[in-house]
């Protein structure tokens, strides 16, 4: 979430954590196992885009995503970007053990905005 945050140059996304009270409000048609499972993001008109299509998604609205959007957008990528998505996401613990951010997160400080509130670690 910190990445995304200073990727958001126009404040084009509003950040909320699954723990907020609001994450249910917003998407009261998605269980608490779907957002676990993966990244969602709805869009204004009520359209809920979920894992690699969310990146693509988010990736056109921030200028230095938008290269990876793009790419996203070939016809038969998302169907690997969602698999890897999968992959990735049904394996993000034992990644993150083998890989972790081994001190490498703090390089990066949290940036706050208005109304928005991050979870502390």
């Amino acid at each position: 979430m910190k990445v995304l945050t200073w990727l958001d140059w126009f404040h084009s996304i509003s950040l909320v954590p699954i723990a907020d009270p609001r994450a249910s409000a917003l998407a009261p048609q998605l269980r608490r196992e779907d957002l676990l499972e993966a990244i969602h993001c709805i869009a204004r008109d009520g359209t809920v885009h979920r894992g690699a299509r969310c990146l693509r998604f988010v990736g056109m609205r921030m200028p230095l995503l938008i290269p990876l959007a793009l790419f996203l957008w070939f016809p038969g990528v998302i169907w690997v970007a969602e698999h890897a998505y999968m992959w990735i996401s049904r394996n993000r613990h034992l990644l993150s053990r083998i890989f972790g951010c081994k001190g490498a997160c703090a390089l990066l400080p949290e940036r706050k905005r208005a109304g928005e509130s991050l979870p502390s670690k």
